[in-house]
């Protein structure tokens, strides 16, 4: 038998070892990835022993994540032939016959020919090189060249490493800046996003640095459990991919036992969480050493060479500032001062300091639970901390790396680490509890208990995870955390009512008329008192404003603060049952009387802006454009607007139509108003007058709007990503006394409102007023409807409306 032959003969052995490896299924894991690695040991020192014959001063070594025997089913193999500089040609053909079986079998080879000068020279040019490097492990050949050549590594990255390590860092934040944070990614990479793979990868070369370490606690299990996931992804999918897509994630939850990809989620997520706390705290001390390094000389060279402590300065009972962290003091006992924790917090968040990881840990080891209910200080410090903005994000996090939190909250077990499958929301559930807490900080001079406010918007979506509607979910739960935290039966239920009601202001200021009297009241009688209102309105912005960009604007502002006014009048018991309409604005009565004289449609644009916003004081955020129609009224009025805007591509964002009475000295028929807020898919606007000719052929029925639609989206089909939840459309019960309340919650796609209305005039339902919106990719919309005879639709009716306008948008 020929050299070839043995070499082939191998080359199947190995190829049926591994298939039998990937697919008997009685290893997983860390285990299956170490045989793997074993296997592959075998077979590639097998290969080089037959193809190197008698060549001397030449090994095979692993480098990179086959250096560390981390093998995943679809990884690539990382080798590098190492020699001591030998004939080039003999050099160049044994590579040959070492790299030609492996792509035969159709893996994946990343690979490097060097000398030991070569690859230290490599390295220290590329930091990727040499962070592969210091994981090589020898396979086969000389293992003299290979140990030399890992010491001299190791070696140059121990003395460069106070240069090379802030280059580490800032390759990491950059990374992290095309990625993402993996604990907040619906599709995460499982290896580049921020909390990654990379990062743990990271975090080794830190430590062999012998200049800074990471936290160990869960590390290992951290990154063995991306590592898991990651199998399984390769194995499911059969591609090399890192990133979780989300029509993977229940294959790959099945095949790891986890009950859905929600469970999936979780588990990446707690892993991320752990790898990213372990990074801040590793880079924030490479900092610290790197900084005391350079301050050191001076010192020496001031103080006659005498050790110089960092100063101490006290903070709060038992809590001291050290070297820029926040630590305990030598006299605090945790173990007899139950409040600690949340002081030691509350101290650091004040001050914008991180709180030391050793004190944390320490607290964790040894502080004493505290007593049910809470002491008035405990309930203090926990506003305080709560209270401190931007800084207690990073205090909450250090808090709840050590299982502080849960020990404080048990409640909050069931949100922490939890995904929310909806593209309004960039956080999972704590996060986001968290950052409406920093949003709620900076609302507090707005109301009488800010304390109230802050614990609000800590609790406010503590309901989610549980069955049914999370806000009645939530009350219960808020009341008996009030309870433990300390707070009086009067408190508890104002706290309760706020979460019960989080989203009551802003769901019906965007969704119900605020003219009708009904809706008025059943806010007021909702919110109770005119305190709770005021809390209700701040964190109901809290809250919107921490979901994501989607979710509030100046416009949502301000017809939340009308909502409040209107109901902070009705408390006040000073709002007349039937309230006068709001009066015209020159603008709406010039396009009524317009309309009115001309029989036909009339038109205004004009552009809209936001104030500066903080970030960026001076420039203002696009709202696209303000478009105010005046129609007489007549059938058809929504579905025609609404299809030329359509086919004009532009996006609908707000709508509102009502009727307008006409002026003083104008007799005739009504008028309506449509006041749209409207933006261009792309390109430049249409011109009014463009509009308005292509409005009226709607109107007279010589435009065939779904037929232009349908032949767009034949020339220009529509990219199609995951598969949106169906539409929902339901009748608000007791919503108004004068119509109909039909709720539609859909996916938005253009014609989405087009549709709407074409289906609600084949209904002969007459639509006496609507208000539309759309947060990212969800349309939520309300349409106050009528009878022929402008009464209420019976119940019967109204619920088989809504049927068949939901069938319809299923279609």
């Amino acid at each position: 038998m020929t050299g070839a032959d043995v070499r082939g003969e191998a080359e199947k052995g190995y190829a049926a070892a591994r298939l039998r490896l990937l697919t008997e299924g009685t290893r997983s894991g860390q285990p299956r990835r170490t045989s793997l690695a074993e296997l592959t040991d075998g077979w590639l020192a097998e290969l080089f022993t037959a193809a190197a014959g008698g060549l001397r001063g030449v090994a095979l070594v692993a480098v990179g994540g086959y250096g560390r025997g981390e093998l995943s089913p679809r990884s690539d193999l990382d080798l590098l032939l190492l020699h001591h500089g030998g004939d080039p040609e003999e050099i160049a053909a044994l590579a040959d016959r070492l790299w030609y079986p492996v792509w035969d079998l159709g893996l994946a080879l990343d690979h490097a020919v060097r000398t030991p000068a070569e690859a230290r020279r490599a390295a220290r040019e590329d930091l990727k090189v040499q962070l592969g490097l210091l994981d090589a492990r020898h396979l086969a050949g000389d293992l003299g060249l290979t140990t030399a050549l890992r010491t001299a590594i190791l070696a140059d990255w121990r003395n460069q490493a106070p240069g090379r390590l802030p280059e580490l860092c800032e390759l990491c934040a950059e990374r992290a800046e095309r990625q993402g944070e993996l604990r907040y990614l619906l599709e995460p990479d499982l290896k580049e996003a921020r909390g990654g793979l990379r990062d743990a990868t990271a975090l080794r070369a830190v430590a062999a640095s012998w200049l800074a370490d990471a936290p160990r606690e869960g590390l290992a299990d951290a990154r063995r459990r991306l590592l898991d996931v990651r199998d399984v992804l390769h194995l499911t999918t059969g591609r090399a991919t890192d990133r979780l897509a989300l029509q993977d994630q229940d294959q790959v939850a099945a095949e790891l036992g986890l009950p859905d990809a929600d469970a999936l989620l979780r588990e990446v997520y707690e892993a991320a969480r752990v790898l990213s706390y372990a990074g801040d705290v590793t880079w924030r001390e490479v900092g610290r050493v790197l900084r005391s390094r350079a301050v050191r000389p001076r010192l020496r060279a001031l103080l006659g060479g005498g050790k110089q402590l960092a100063e101490r300065t006290p903070l709060a009972e038992g809590v001291v500032e050290q070297d820029g962290e926040v630590g305990l003091a030598r006299t605090a006992r945790p173990e007899h001062d139950p409040v600690l924790p949340l002081r030691a917090a509350a101290a650091a968040a004040q001050a914008g300091l991180p709180l030391s990881p050793h004190a944390v840990r320490h607290l964790a080891a040894t502080a004493r639970p505290l007593p049910t209910p809470w002491p008035a200080e405990a309930r203090e410090q926990l506003v305080t901390l709560l209270g401190s903005g931007r800084p207690t994000v990073e205090v909450w996090e250090a808090l709840e790396a050590e299982g502080l939190i849960t020990r404080l909250l048990p409640d909050w077990e069931r949100v922490r680490c939890r995904p929310q499958r909806n593209a309004v929301h960039r956080w999972t559930v704590d996060r986001h509890l968290i950052e409406t807490a920093v949003r709620a900080s900076a609302l507090t001079r707005r109301v009488g208990r800010p304390d109230l406010l802050l614990v609000a918007a800590l609790l406010h979506d503590i309901g989610k995870g549980r069955p049914g509607d999370h806000c009645a979910a939530g009350e219960p739960i808020a009341a008996e955390v009030a309870g433990r935290i300390g707070l009086d039966p009067a408190d508890t239920r104002v706290l309760a009512t706020l979460v019960r009601h989080h989203l009551l202001l802003v769901r019906t200021a965007t969704r119900r008329d605020l003219d009708d009297p009904a809706t008025v009241r059943a806010v007021a009688e909702a919110v109770g008192t005119q305190s709770t209102l005021e809390l209700l309105h701040a964190l109901t912005e809290a809250d919107a404003l921490a979901t994501g960009p989607a979710a509030w604007s100046s416009w949502r502002g301000s017809l939340v603060t009308d909502l409040v006014g209107r109901v902070r009048a009705v408390l006040a018991g000073d709002m007349p049952d039937e309230p006068e309409p709001a009066a015209p604005t020159a603008e709406q009565e010039r396009l009524a009387i317009e309309a009115f004289r001309t029989g036909g449609p009339a038109l205004a644009l004009r552009a809209r802006t936001e104030p500066p916003v903080e970030e960026h004081p001076g420039e203002p955020e696009p709202l696209g454009v303000e478009l105010l129609i005046a129609v007489p009224d007549q059938p058809g009025v929504l579905p025609s607007v609404a299809g030329v805007l359509a086919t004009h591509r532009l996006t609908v964002r707000t709508a509102e139509l009502r009727p307008l009475d006409l002026p003083d000295g104008v007799d005739g028929g009504s008028v309506l108003l449509l006041d749209w807020r409207v933006a261009a898919e792309y390109g430049a606007l249409p011109q009014a007058a463009r509009l308005r000719a292509d409005l009226v052929r709607a109107l007279d029925g010589s435009l065939d709007i779904a037929g232009r639609l349908a032949e767009r989206d034949a020339a220009y089909p529509r990219r199609h990503g995951v598969a949106a939840p169906p539409p929902r459309v339901t009748v608000a019960p007791a919503a108004s006394r004068h119509a109909t309340v039909i709720e539609v919650r859909a996916q938005d796609a253009p014609g989405l409102l087009f549709r709407i209305g074409r289906a609600l005039e084949d209904a002969k339902l007459r639509v006496r007023s609507a208000h539309v919106s759309t947060l990212g990719a969800n349309a939520v919309d309300a349409f106050y409807v009528t009878g022929p005879a402008g009464d209420p639709l019976p119940d019967q009716e109204a619920a088989s409306v809504a049927r068949r306008l939901e069938e319809a948008l299923r279609t």
